[in-house]
């Protein structure tokens, strides 16, 4: 739903009769184009959740496990999207969903979850650089690959502090080069089924049929697959976040959202089909401590390749470093919104004279390098645990994210400003009820195979500590702050409205046209 400047006109100008309306400078440079915005909505998070973790998820719950519950959480990160594009659409920050819940829940939450996502998204860096060991060692498992991990790590570093563009360039080109390779797997993957593979055999439904299939380790490996498809489908909420460095965040969120559906679709729901249909649960590497196989790689193989297989390897390296400096730069961001909130020292606001939080990105980095650093307890086992916190974290986003938006749209209808939505969630109210509903739900028994057959103290922490963490930083920040639940008639529905002059020019002049009504942008 696009905003018609004819149309509203009447509405923005009452709007800004009523009340004085205040424009702040987000100081982050806009400078990413529509096309690298939309490019990375596509694919900048698909990263090692996909490629390695589809793998994990079929070895310890089966191929109806795998389908069902990427399924569902697509379902859940879809519905949360529409929540998330609604808010950032009207009002859109670098903070995103973090200020969100600060502004319209509660200061002590924004606080909790803000922190909280910059850890995930350090967290999620390092599982990363940990995650180009496992795919390496597809060739050799004697090379130190933690040297190049280390390199890797430096060179993202360099792409998101020279300046937003680059990064955005980067990321184009990265997420470009695995779109294609997740089409060409999938077409595979489809030849491969009927019998175009080494054996000339049609494979059509069998591995659903073997012992053990198609539901491998009762209850506890289906829960335990949630947490999987949490981790591969997390960071596309984070798209959000780039609202303050983005050209015309009113039109492009909006579109960035809509796309997400065939996304999730395409990308995730047809690729765990593929996966599940043509790999056997018991795949030798699928789960192991020491090595991790990626299930794309086994397909390539499978067709008659070992050319292939090793290309799309590479490939997969390539998503990997894409999905790596994705997070840095989400991280980075919220950091650098926690200083300007208030909510971290003023030294990580500090920008370089391209508008880049240089000290953020330096400290995220340092610790995403230090949790890099601990792969010697075994590259396999650290990615789980790194796998299973990030997981719990975006779980926990989407929650907050569905609370944000039931409360920012109660302030909405209490200061009469509903009709001024550029974008609406058409889910609104059962949606957000539903997504928030059944994220607690699978927060609360994803960690089932942690108690069964035998409890494991190791992978408890890593399902639950989250949770803790989390209510220790609200309960703390809201003691100290003295801080208040958001009252609908009070929230602020007027700071950080979007206006043409934050943005910048592109080659040959500005993107469009647009003129300003009582405060408001319109086109």
């Amino acid at each position: 739903m696009e905003v018609d400047a004819e149309k509203n006109a009447p509405a923005y100008a009452a709007h800004s009769a009523d009340h004085a309306l205040v424009v702040a400078e987000d100081k982050l440079r806009r400078s990413l184009s529509p096309r690298q915005v939309q490019m990375i909505a596509i694919g900048g998070t698909i990263g090692t959740g996909l490629f390695l973790g589809t793998g994990k998820a079929l070895a310890t719950g089966g191929p109806a496990s795998l389908l069902i519950c990427y399924a569902i959480v697509g379902a859940i990160v879809f519905v949360t999207m529409l929540c998330l594009g609604e808010m950032a659409a009207f009002v859109p920050v670098a903070g995103s969903f973090c200020t969100f819940s600060a502004r319209y829940v509660d200061d002590a939450w924004g606080f909790a979850l803000t922190w909280n996502y910059w850890f995930n998204d350090a967290v999620s860096t390092a599982a990363d650089l940990v995650a180009l060991q496992l795919i390496l060692q597809y060739w050799t498992d004697t090379f130190p690959w933690y040297a190049l991990g280390l390199i890797i790590w430096f060179l993202l570093i360099l792409a998101n502090i020279i300046n937003v563009r680059a990064y955005g360039e980067v990321e184009y080109w990265l997420c470009l080069l695995k779109v294609v390779t997740i089409v060409i797997f999938i077409v595979l993957s489809i030849a491969v089924n009927v019998g175009g593979n080494t054996t000339h055999e049609y494979i059509g439904g069998r591995n659903w049929r073997i012992d053990g299939a198609p539901f491998v380790g009762g209850i506890g490996g289906f829960a335990s697959v949630f947490v999987t498809a949490s981790f591969a489908y997390g960071g596309t909420e984070s798209i959000a976040i780039t609202a303050g460095e983005t050209r015309d965040p009113a039109r492009q969120l909006p579109r960035v959202v809509r796309n997400v559906f065939w996304r999730i679709l395409f990308f995730y729901i047809l690729s765990a089909l593929m996966i599940g249909l043509n790999v056997p649960y018991n795949y030798p590497g699928l789960n192991s401590k020491e090595t991790s196989t990626s299930p794309f790689t086994i397909a390539f193989q499978m067709a008659g390749s070992k050319v292939a297989g090793s290309f799309v390897n590479a490939v997969i390296l390539t998503s990997v470093i894409s999905a790596g400096n994705h997070a840095l730069f989400a991280g980075s961001r919220l950091l650098y919104t926690l200083s300007v909130n208030g909510h971290a020292p003023k030294v990580f606001g500090r920008l370089t004279r391209f508008q880049v939080p240089w000290v953020s990105v330096l400290f995220t980095s340092l610790i995403s390098g230090l949790l890099f650093g601990a792969s010697f307890i075994g590259a396999g086992q650290l990615w789980t645990w790194l796998q299973n916190l990030v997981g719990v974290s975006n779980q926990l986003s989407w929650i907050s994210i569905g609370v944000a938006s039931l409360r920012f749209r109660a302030g909405l209808r209490a200061q009469g400003k509903e009709h001024l939505l550029p974008f609406k969630n058409w889910t609104y109210p059962a949606g957000p009820i539903i997504s928030i509903v059944l994220n607690v739900f699978i927060v609360l028994v994803q960690g089932w195979s942690c108690f069964s057959p035998r409890f494991s103290a190791v992978d408890f922490v890593s399902y639950y500590v989250e949770l803790p963490a989390f209510a220790l930083m609200f309960v703390v920040w809201k003691l100290v702050k003295k801080t208040k639940f958001r009252r609908a008639s009070e929230m602020d529905l007027v700071t950080d409205v979007y206006t043409k002059d934050d943005m910048e020019p592109e080659e040959g002049g500005w993107s469009g046209k647009a003129k300003r009504i009582g405060g408001w942008l319109c086109f």
